[in-house]
């Protein structure tokens, strides 16, 4: 990642790993209120196939469900 961009230029994807790699969770509504992202799987599916290693797991909350992705051997 390029360290010379401003938080204004990062991408979805930087900022979701960003995110990540500070030992936070983050699930789909997260997403779209802290990075606008509509699409957090899609994001997710193209960090992992960087080589990050992101795990999921199914929430299921108040009658509806969603996948809350963290990521291993990240500081609490």
């Amino acid at each position: 990642m390029n360290m010379l961009k401003t938080k204004k230029t990062l991408s979805q994807c930087e900022r979701i790993l960003i995110h990540l790699q500070s030992g936070k969770t983050i699930n789909p509504l997260q997403a779209l209120n802290l990075y606008g992202c509509f699409r957090l799987g899609a994001r997710i599916y193209d960090l992992k196939q960087a080589g990050f290693d992101i795990d999921s797991r199914l929430v299921h909350e108040n009658g509806v469900q969603y996948a809350e992705y963290s990521m291993r051997g990240t500081e609490q």
